[in-house]
């Protein structure tokens, strides 16, 4: 089950498909466990409990490509989500919908081997890997409805840039503190072998403590690890952030100041650790369009 599409339709039904769990092959549940072994070593010691505690309540082992209906009929009862597969990318209003009526897309295909360490697009191994062990995670949980929520309005608002900008520093690619350290909770780390090994145990990225107005202006870039990730300190203090502003009141408050770049560390930034900055010292010269 290689292959996958982006999809342009705009409702919701459209962009569901069967995940035709049958269809997948011995290579592609073979691919699976490699995956899975090779990233539960690199994580060890470096990922949110939550996260690990995902994992098991929900039944996701090396064995093979997980069947989302029986991964779903553990998810539902525990906080009320269900993962509905899609061919692939799928348009903004659509993937709000489902969040907001607690429904995470994801995509059915997975990667071939020669791709294990990088992939353009999100396969089923990043969307379920990554994302899915936290929706099991009440306050997490709570978080990505309201994002989904908020996305809407912000579609109406003409701003789902800053949206997209908290998604990233957040959803794809948040640090949380614990007593026993910094530990990894974003999807866009917990699923990628390079970006964990790089935030695991390379000192170039600064963390810095998680503020709203500040990821809602900061700009971010695809196509290589990350310069600066923004620590928060639980995941209740995700959804009580949302709730306690007025976001879209918040982002016409800043839509006219200029973006932030995640190079630099700000007078005001609360500094949880100082990147060396040695991997992406360059970067500031290669990547001037930030997003």
């Amino acid at each position: 089950m290689s292959s996958h599409t982006v999809l342009e339709a705009q409702s919701v039904d459209d962009c569901i498909i069967d995940q035709k769990w049958d269809k997948y092959t011995k290579e592609d549940h073979a691919i699976w466990g490699t995956l899975f072994e090779r990233q539960q070593k690199t994580l060890k010691g470096r990922v949110a409990q939550e996260y690990l505690d995902g994992l098991e309540a929900l039944g996701i082992g090396p064995e093979g490509v997980p069947n989302f209906e029986r991964m779903n009929a553990r998810l539902r009862k525990i906080t009320g989500w269900e993962v509905v597969s899609v061919p692939g990318l799928i348009p903004s209003r659509p993937f709000f919908q489902m969040l907001a009526n607690r429904q995470f897309p994801a995509g059915t295909f997975i990667r071939s081997r020669e791709q294990l360490d990088y992939l353009e697009e999100p396969d089923i191994f990043h969307d379920v890997f990554g994302h899915v062990p936290l929706l099991t995670n009440h306050a997490y949980a709570d978080y990505m409805n309201e994002y989904g929520r908020l996305g809407l309005q912000a579609m109406e608002r003409k701003a789902v840039k800053f949206l997209a900008r908290l998604n990233w520093y957040t959803i794809e690619f948040g640090l949380i503190r614990k007593p026993e350290g910094v530990r990894i909770y974003g999807a866009g780390i917990v699923s990628s072998f390079g970006e964990a090994k790089y935030v695991a145990g390379d000192p170039s990225a600064h963390e810095l403590a998680f503020d709203l107005e500040r990821v809602l202006r900061t700009g971010y870039y695809i196509d290589d690890f990350q310069a600066t990730y923004f620590v928060i300190e639980r995941f209740e203090d995700l959804f009580d952030l949302l709730k306690a502003h007025d976001m879209m009141a918040l982002v016409d408050a800043i839509r006219d100041k200029p973006t932030l770049t995640p190079f630099e560390i700000l007078a005001e930034d609360e500094v949880i650790r100082r990147g060396s900055g040695e991997y992406w010292r360059q970067f500031p010269k290669t990547k001037t369009k930030l997003k």
